[in-house]
């Protein structure tokens, strides 16, 4: 499951909530108790970085490694 931040627009209370994709999002913030929520966009929860399945999934005739393939244009 996702987590999710949120921003209240009255008092500017910030927190995280983990929530099913296919969950509504949250409208009362839980400090002021008002309906002024607002979801904010961030970064992803994780990264592709190095060898895996990107890099070896999707390749093309003989070339093992397109990454390391020194003859790749």
């Amino acid at each position: 499951m996702p987590i999710y931040e949120y921003q209240c627009a009255q008092c500017q209370h910030e927190f995280e909530a983990l929530q099913k994709m296919s969950d509504a999002p949250l409208t009362d913030c839980p400090k002021c108790q008002q309906p002024s929520l607002t979801k904010k966009i961030s970064a992803a929860g994780f990264r592709l970085a190095g060898s895996g399945w990107y890099e070896t999934d999707f390749k093309s005739g003989k070339k093992k490694n397109l990454a390391g393939d020194s003859s790749a244009s």
